[in-house]
């Protein structure tokens, strides 16, 4: 019983948040709670997505947290900002938030972690976030030094190497 009351009460809070956000909430939601839930953190990490890819050819600026210029945990905690989350400011901190997913079960809205130049450094050094894995191709956006850009996981000749962690944030826990 308390169980559905919480889900009740998680699925209103969502559903307020994204009629607030202008985006519409499917009519013929499930009815079961964990479905609803599910569906509105589909709808919440989609429009995080389409929000984050407004910011493409923005320049690289160290330090950078606006749209004049980015730095890679700048550009991710600007785009979560914007829908009410407040994230701590490091991309190392960024990695210590949500649960760790492995490659094969990312989705989008989740994030990745990565070493920076150095390729025998163990600390997080770069952040992204997954905005695609359709047929198990990873696709992320990030503040690279040529400005705010997409890229292709697999296979990539920079970053597989440099790959530490993927998290999932807890949406429900902002």
């Amino acid at each position: 019983m308390a169980k559905n009351i919480f889900f009740s009460l998680i699925i209103f809070l969502f559903s307020s948040f994204i009629k607030a956000q202008g985006m519409v909430v499917n009519q013929s939601e499930p009815t079961d709670s964990i479905e609803a839930l599910e569906v509105l953190l589909e709808q919440k990490s989609d429009a995080i997505i389409k929000y984050a890819k407004q910011f493409m050819g923005v320049p690289y600026v160290w330090g950078g947290m606006t749209p004049s210029g980015f730095d890679c945990s700048g550009f991710i905690n600007y785009v979560f900002r914007g829908f009410g989350f407040n994230l701590t400011r490091t991309s190392y901190g960024l990695a210590e938030l949500g649960t760790t997913v492995s490659l094969k079960n990312l989705q989008p809205g989740d994030l990745m972690f990565f070493k920076a130049r150095n390729l025998n450094s163990k600390v997080v050094g770069h952040v992204a976030l997954v905005i695609d894995t359709t047929d198990g191709i990873i696709q992320f956006i990030h503040a690279a030094r040529t400005g705010i850009r997409i890229d292709t996981f697999n296979n990539h000749s920079y970053y597989v190497p440099r790959y530490i962690k993927s998290k999932r944030l807890d949406y429900v826990g902002f």
